[in-house]
């Protein structure tokens, strides 16, 4: 009994990390981003330039619609609303805020793209969407797993960023891009700006 009621407070004390934000549905409607480009997925790697360790993954999805699921992430902007760890709107613009929230003096972000059929990039945008929200530090377990379920089988199921990197970075037509930055690692402003950039009424695309 007593390992019964440690296990059940264990799971409920996990469960306390994930973030059950969820943006009305209305909202998202009206900022879906439809993509016009190709369909494809990519992985985003955060590296920290100290210890060159692996600090986040995400996924930006090209499907249907264009988002990105940012497990656990602390990224935020007016203009993609989010459900469960899935920001909506998407735009390359936004796309541009994303990357250079992560990318400062302390880490660099790794941008791998791969295109990939419409109805694989379908699948996993839905799947990403109904995966839940993710609890703190489980980014990659989350982000390896999605991958894995849809038919990324040499990607390993594992919480190291860099791991999934390395193994998607192998699969033939990935194209990568690094982004540095010598901005200070407070980013803080940069979430104020995306405040007010979208206060101030800028085309969102």
């Amino acid at each position: 009994m007593r390992v019964l009621v440690a296990l059940a407070a264990a799971l409920l004390l996990a469960a306390c990390g994930a973030d059950w934000t969820r943006a009305p549905d209305d909202e998202v409607a009206r900022a879906r981003y439809v993509n016009t480009g190709p369909t494809e997925i990519a992985l985003v790697t955060v590296i920290n330039n100290r210890n060159g360790e692996g600090a986040h993954s995400a996924l930006i999805i090209s499907a249907s619609e264009r988002v990105v699921f940012d497990p656990a992430g602390t990224w935020y902007h007016p203009w993609a609303p989010v459900q469960h760890d899935v920001h909506f709107g998407f735009s390359p613009l936004i796309e541009t805020r994303y990357i250079d929230y992560h990318t400062r003096i302390s880490f660099r972000t790794v941008v791998q793209r791969l295109e990939v059929s419409p109805e694989l990039a379908e699948a996993v945008l839905q799947t990403a969407k109904g995966y839940g929200a993710v609890n703190k530090a489980f980014c990659a377990d989350s982000v390896s797993d999605i991958l894995r379920r849809n038919g990324f089988a040499t990607v390993p199921r594992t919480f190291f960023p860099k791991k999934i990197m390395a193994a998607f970075g192998e699969l033939p037509g990935v194209r990568t891009q690094t982004y540095t930055s010598g901005d200070p690692d407070d980013n803080k402003a940069k979430l104020l700006a995306n405040e007010a950039e979208a206060g101030r009424g800028i085309a969102r695309r």
